[in-house]
């Protein structure tokens, strides 16, 4: 054994600059600069935009792409406006960098339960239709507050409570369903199409 570790040291002492080129001075690059955007996490997500490496657009045009190829299959989205998204995100990487929130660009998804001004809130409810309410709930004012993108509004069971629910299919198996209630916010989450998502 020791004759073999002595043949693994020469050969690493040798060889080494040619299988791994990067010397001791040098950052190794990370996995993370390759991976596409819509598969970051939101803590990785946020820190790469908050860092300059990533801009809000560029974020959210990839989730974009990313709900365009399993929209067909998942169904989560009760109301999205991608030219709001994508106007929303240019807006946001136009902040100057010291009057931006904890939370600058960051997207989130709310329940179609939860008052949004600039959306509609419909509950699930044929009741609700189109309606559009004056303000804001709390939750939402401070996600804004602090820089949050509010990207669209996910689906739910009809006034979050009664059984009657959406077509949303849980994005692992399609023969399962995403819960009820918040069903919309957990399918997109876990189906990558945001980083997080508002539920009740």
């Amino acid at each position: 054994m020791p004759h073999i570790l002595w043949v693994l040291a020469v050969f690493l002492a040798v060889a080494g600059p040619v299988i791994w080129p990067w010397s001791r001075n040098e950052a190794i690059p990370s996995l993370i600069d390759r991976v596409e955007p819509w598969k970051l996490t939101a803590s990785v997500a946020l820190g790469k935009i908050q860092a300059d490496e990533m801009s809000v657009q560029e974020y959210a045009e990839s989730l974009l792409e990313r709900i365009k190829a399993r929209d067909e299959d998942v169904k989560a989205w009760a109301y999205l406006d991608e030219k709001r998204v994508t106007q929303e995100a240019r807006l946001l990487d136009q902040i100057p960098k010291k009057n931006r929130g904890p939370l600058h660009g960051l997207p989130i998804a709310v329940k179609d339960v939860i008052y949004t001004k600039d959306m509609p809130t419909q509950f699930n409810s044929p009741l609700y239709d189109g309606h559009f309410p004056a303000t804001d709930a709390a939750s939402v004012r401070i996600l804004r507050h602090a820089g949050a993108l509010i990207f669209g509004k996910t689906t739910t069971t009809e006034f979050a409570a009664i059984h009657v629910g959406p077509k949303t299919h849980n994005p692992h198996d399609p023969l399962r369903t995403p819960g009820g209630s918040s069903s919309g916010s957990g399918a997109v989450v876990a189906d990558s199409q945001v980083p997080m998502a508002l539920g009740t």
